[in-house]
Formats: structure tokens, C-alpha cells, sequence
């Protein structure tokens, strides 16, 4: 997650597409309609071992994942390859910020109706000052091991999905800016919902929704209720993240949050554990968020809770 969303437009100054989605007609299966399905339970340790993966190649390239630098390059094609495997179709966005290339990855789950698209996505791209593993290794191996699920349960959803992991957030939300500038207003319009995941692993765990598309809010308070775990709007990172260019383009939102350096409160702590008066992620853009900066339960809880949220949306 960056700090603010003032640098976007200056970010995206001299930003160029190497290949740009059309929303159009998507290879493989033809859409057919599908039996209501639950959603699997996503493995935790899966989700981790994706970030162990995210960390050992920070520790290869200098210690970080950030934009324009061999980390990030070789992050998004430790992704682009386990989704080529599992029979996703597979699209590399490229765009120029701040005098480097960036990267978007998008993939797209063969069959479903392309008319109505159902996306979710995070950024991949880590800080200069560390390998960013909660920001946002998290929500990036969340929704990776989430599409993979797809791939294993052989799922046909109604509407078609995509999933997304976006390059140069940390400068600007410049990726998933970009994105959403390169698509025409009737391919934007196509998107019935974006799902946003930045930072679900914070290692004092607030549990937030955003309170952008009511649909999608009730979609996640619902599961949470489930669990019996309470939830806070997301307030924090309000506009900060990769939701903003769609929210800003008439595309319904939604997303998980699990907090930054904002401090946990005493009402927080009695509610969902932790320490009061410590930040929810005391390593936020700092070299300390490495693979230990993780709360494994709220990584489980938000990782299960991506996959009920794409079954029930996709439907």
C-alpha cells in the first residue's frame, strides 16, 4: 500500500502499452451455466509457501521487489508461471514509470460470460526498503493460491473471472492506473466487480471491509458474521490502493484490509486480540516485513475469505 494517492498522474507520465486487454471474447471453454458451488477452503500454508517464494527472491535481488527492479520482474513470473500451468491465459501489461518498466499481470480463467467480469487483484510490487511480504506478498499469494483453487476444482462460473497483480503501486497505484485507462469505457463497463487485497497478514490483525459497493461489502461482513469475527469499515487505506482507478471509473469495489501503521486501539484489541497501542504492522515499508511479519490465523481467515467472496460474486 502506498502512502497517498497524489502521485498517480504524475506517475503515469509517459506510461505505454505493450499489450492491452480488450475485455472481448476470452479463449478456452465456452460459458455454461453452473451448479451453486462452495467455495474451497483455501490452505494457508499454501498461501505461505507462495511467500516464502516472494521472499527468496527479494533475498536474491538486493532484498526487495520494487518496481523496475529484477525482483519484481522475477516475482511476476514466479506468478505468470504457476497460473500458465494451471490453464490460465496469461497477458503481461508493460507501462514506464519514473524512467523504468513496469509490469502488470493479467489472467483470465477460460469460460464464463466476458460480458459480465468478476476481478480480483493486488499489487506485487514491494518498497525499495524491504520485500514488502504483508505489503502486499499477502493479498498477491492470497489471490494467486485463490486462482489456483479455481484451476483444481475445475470451476465454470457464470460470469467470467480475471485476476490481476499490479506493478508500481507503491509510486502512484501507476499499474492498475493504467489498466484501467487502457480499456474503453464499454470493456470498463464490463467489470460487475474489482476485489482489492492489500496487506491481509498485518501481524496485529485489524479486520477490515472496505464500504465501497454494498454488494460486495455484504459479501465479506456476511463470512466474517459467519466466523463470528466483528469488522470495521476500512478507513486507512481509503484511496491509497489499487481500487481507486476503478472506483474512479464507475466499477463497483470491494476489498480486505487488515491494517498498516495506524495503532490498534483498546476497543480493537478487546475485539479481535492483539496489542493496543501498537501499530497494526509495525514493519510497514520497512526491511522487517519479511516472511515473519505475518499473523498465519488472519492470513487463513482473508485468504478463505477471497475465495467465498469470488465463488458467491461469480455466480
Amino acid at each position: 500500500m502506498k502512502f497517498s494517492v497524489s502521485g498517480r498522474a504524475a506517475a503515469a507520465v509517459g506510461v505505454s502499452a505493450v499489450m492491452l486487454l480488450t475485455g472481448g471474447s476470452i479463449a478456452g471453454a465456452a460459458p455454461s451455466p453452473a451448479a451453486a458451488a462452495a467455495a474451497p477452503d483455501i490452505s494457508v500454508a499454501n498461501v505461505k509457501a507462495h511467500l516464502a517464494q516472494l521472499q527468496s527472491i527479494a533475498n536474491a535481488n538486493g532484498g526487495n521487489r520494487a518496481h523496475g527492479s529484477a525482483g519484481y520482474k522475477a516475482s511476476l513470473d514466479y506468478v505468470k508461471a504457476k497460473l500458465d500451468a494451471a490453464g490460465f491465459t496469461t497477458t503481461v501489461q508493460q507501462f514506464t514509470s519514473s524512467g523504468r518498466t513496469g509490469y502488470n499481470l493479467i489472467a483470465d480463467w477460460p469460460g464464463g460470460d466476458a460480458g459480465q467480469v468478476v476481478m480480483a487483484g493486488s499489487h506485487l510490487d514491494s518498497v525499495s526498503r524491504g520485500p514488502g511480504i504483508n505489503d502486499n506478498g499477502s493479498g498477491s499469494a492470497a489471490i494467486l493460491e485463490t486462482a489456483l483453487a479455481v484451476s483444481r476444482a475445475g470451476y465454470q462460473p457464470t460470469k467470467h473471472l480475471r485476476f490481476a497483480w499490479w506493478g508500481a503501486e507503491e509510486l502512484g497505484i501507476v499499474g492498475s492506473g493504467h489498466y484501467v485507462d487502457s480499456l474503453s469505457a464499454a470493456n470498463r463497463s464490463k467489470i460487475s466487480g474489482y476485489l482489492n487485497f492489500d496487506m491481509i497478514g498485518s501481524p496485529n490483525p485489524g479486520y477490515f471491509v472496505y464500504d465501497d459497493d454494498p454488494a460486495i461489502e455484504k459479501t465479506f461482513k456476511d463470512y466474517f458474521t459467519g466466523l463470528g469475527i466483528a469488522t470495521e469499515p476500512e478507513t486507512e487505506g481509503d484511496g491509497r490502493s489499487d481500487h481507486a482507478p476503478f472506483k474512479d471509473a464507475g466499477v463497483p469495489v470491494g476489498g480486505l484490509f487488515s491494517g498498516a501503521d495506524y495503532v490498534k486501539t483498546a476497543a480493537q484489541a478487546a475485539k479481535w486480540g492483539g496489542t493496543s497501542g501498537k501499530a497494526f504492522d509495525d514493519c510497514y515499508h520497512s526491511s522487517c516485513d519479511t516472511t515473519s511479519n505475518i499473523d498465519d490465523t488472519a492470513l487463513d481467515h482473508n485468504s478463505d475469505a477471497i475465495a467465498h467472496a469470488v465463488w458467491e460474486l461469480s455466480e
